[in-house]
């Protein structure tokens, strides 16, 4: 994140949604001299989903997902605490 700071455009503001370990370095230069900002925030508000959802639907976006049959769940949370699952895993049951 903190590469993507230097990219800030004028008055450009940086949203940080996910949580990190690692600490920004970002020099007061930085922001100030082009008046930009960093503001965090832990999840969005019953609006803001409501907004996703509605962007998504317009533009036809879909998940990226795994499907395993409900008798395989212990492996797909095998695989999925093992880091080995691709996108979402999702169970499904019946045909």
């Amino acid at each position: 994140m903190s590469a993507a700071v230097g990219g800030l455009g004028p008055r450009g503001k940086m949203i940080v949604v996910g949580a990190s370990a690692e600490p920004l370095a970002v020099t007061p230069g930085m922001l100030i001299g082009g008046n930009r900002s960093i503001h965090g925030h832990a999840s969005g508000s019953s609006m803001d989903s409501q907004d996703t959802l509605a962007f998504s639907a317009l533009a036809a976006v879909r998940p990226m997902i795994e499907t395993v049959p409900l008798e395989q769940a212990a492996d797909a949370y095998e695989r999925m605490m093992a880091n080995k699952a691709r996108f979402r895993m999702v169970l499904v049951t019946g045909s």
